[in-house]
Parts: structure tokens; C-alpha cells; sequence
């Protein structure tokens, strides 16, 4: 098992969804516009000190608990229920998760358990756990 707590003062609100295209000679060309970009440098950054030295080659069940910083009306531990969408901010992670080698492949989350909370103190937990 791996488990780990990424502290961030702000917790990435950019999402995967936010990549755009553009036309160049005729021809879609996609792109991370800078924010994102910027979204997953921090992430790959914070995601780099946790690699494990063996990719995972087993199922596993990802927990993620993306805790953002608690603004005024709301308490610790309160489910947040505004943006970013949940699912759009799991797959930028888990696609920075992969470009660093923590797993085979992403195929191999068979399991995966996301929550969002207002929270005292802002991050990103998570939990990897290999299925038997």
C-alpha cells in the first residue's frame, strides 16, 4: 500500500476538460492553455516525491481526497459541492500519476474512490492499495 498527503495552499482547479484546439492549416491542433499546464507542473511536482520504485503491474483501488482550502460558510470536513467537477480533476491526476510511472497502466485502477471536502489545511490525499 501507498498513502500519502500532498499539503497545497491552493489545490489545482483546472481540470483535463480545459485542454483547447486550434486550427493551423487547416488541421486540429489540440493544447494545454498556460493554467493547465500550470495544473499539471504542480502536480508532477508534488506527485514526483511519492513514485514508487516499481511500477504497480496488479489491480489496484485509488482513493483521492482533494481537500480545498474552507472559505466562509463552510466548516472542515464538509463535502464541497461546487467546481472543480470531480471526475474531470481525478483524470488530470491520474494521467500525471502515469506519466511518472507509479503503474503499468491506468487500466489497472479497478477501483476508485474520489471525494471532495472544504478543509483547514488544503491538499490532496492519497491512498493506493493493490486488490488481491
Amino acid at each position: 500500500m501507498i498513502e500519502f498527503f500532498m499539503p497545497m495552499e491552493k489545490v489545482p482547479r483546472t481540470t483535463h476538460q480545459q485542454k483547447q484546439v486550434a486550427v493551423k492549416n487547416g488541421k486540429p491542433v489540440f493544447y494545454e492553455p498556460p493554467d493547465l499546464a500550470d495544473a499539471r507542473a504542480k502536480l508532477m511536482a508534488h506527485l514526483g516525491q511519492h513514485v514508487p520504485e516499481e511500477k504497480i503491474t496488479k489491480g489496484i483501488r485509488l482513493t483521492v481526497r482533494w481537500l480545498f482550502k474552507k472559505t466562509k460558510g463552510h466548516y472542515n470536513g464538509e463535502y464541497k459541492l461546487t467546481k472543480p467537477d470531480l471526475d474531470n480533476s481525478n483524470k488530470l491526476l491520474q494521467d500525471c500519476m502515469s506519466r511518472l510511472g507509479f503503474w503499468k497502466d491506468d487500466n489497472l485502477v479497478a477501483s476508485l474512490l474520489a471525494e471532495k471536502f472544504w478543509a483547514d489545511i488544503p491538499g490532496i490525499y492519497i491512498r493506493i492499495e493493490v486488490l488481491e
